[in-house]
């Protein structure tokens, strides 16, 4: 049986294809659309009309794949920013006249918990208890678990296209602006119930994890295979994210792994990883297995 997941997000849409092969996933396609559906969200509430059109066109695109590749089962989930457009009917209808689905809206909860399962099941030995961090455009996802469950998890209203509009308008931002938004940052991180020094391992997932083991390791094009399992140092992590909100968009887009729909969060994005490794008593291991694999296991085990 061929399966897929769907991934919507604040910033993108992503897409995982699977089939079980001896009894474990094989991904088929695995791509992405940067769509910045949460543009604006934090600040009007509603999602824009050209983020909808942005993101629309990335479903019609998946539908395309879906029909080729004979996919039989189909989650899709919204998280962040669907979680809080009032206008998200209208999201849900285009995504369901086009891919014949209605979105699941999950809960910040579920969303750590499928994050979870795809890190970790990528990285079985992982020393526990193991942090699973996911920054996404709203939100952040932070779960601390061992021996394959969770324990703990939290979904913090802190994601990169959310702190970049919030706090750090200015490009590249003020100094007054950075105080801002790493106070802001970590006062949800201080009441956020989970304690983080706990952790033997912390693996990050998601497009500013994976980004950054790009910059550190200066790739000249993006390398999946590389950025998987990469581990990148605490220090590293403040140093990179103090330079990056030192550079204008227009610097940062000369990174040759950096691409347009990314360029001006990234920032954010590593402010917050930095915040969180100042907590942590482990480096970061990278891991491009994350929300998706988590669907798509769950998908697989379920089918006949």
């Amino acid at each position: 049986m061929r399966v897929a997941a769907i991934d919507c997000g604040t910033n993108s849409v992503r897409l995982l294809v699977a089939e079980r092969v001896d009894a474990v996933p094989s991904e088929l396609v695995r791509t992405l659309r940067l769509t910045r559906l949460g543009q604006g969200v934090d600040a009007t509430g509603e999602f824009h009309p050209e983020a909808l059109a942005r993101t629309f066109a990335a479903c019609d695109d998946y539908a395309a794949i879906l029909a080729d590749h004979g996919v039989e089962r189909l989650r899709f989930v919204a998280t962040s920013a669907a979680r809080d457009a009032r206008n998200r009917e209208e999201f849900c209808d285009g995504v369901r006249d086009r891919l014949g689905i209605t979105p699941e809206v999950i809960s910040g909860d579920e969303e750590a918990q499928l994050s979870f399962d795809g890190a970790l099941g990528a990285i079985p030995d992982a020393a526990t208890p193991a942090l699973v961090m996911d920054i996404g455009g709203g939100s952040t996802e932070l779960v601390l678990g061992a021996s394959g469950r969770p324990v703990r998890g939290t979904s913090l209203d802190m994601g990169a296209v959310r702190l970049r509009e919030r706090f750090l308008a200015s490009d590249p931002p003020t100094a007054e602006q950075v105080e801002a938004a790493t106070r802001y940052v970590d006062g949800l991180l201080d009441a956020g119930g989970i304690d983080l020094a706990a952790a033997r391992t912390w693996v990050g997932v998601g497009g500013t994890a994976t980004s950054l083991s790009a910059i550190v390791q200066e790739l000249p094009t993006y390398d999946r295979a590389r950025v998987h399992g990469s581990v990148l140092g605490r220090p590293t992590l403040a140093a990179l994210a103090t330079r990056l909100l030192a550079m204008p968009v227009a610097e940062v887009l000369e990174i040759p792994t950096m691409v347009p729909g990314r360029a001006d969060v990234i920032c954010a994005g590593a402010l917050i990883c930095a915040r969180v490794a100042a907590r942590v008593g482990a480096d970061l291991t990278v891991s491009e297995s994350d929300i998706l694999d988590g669907i798509v296991t769950r998908l697989l085990a379920a089918a006949p």
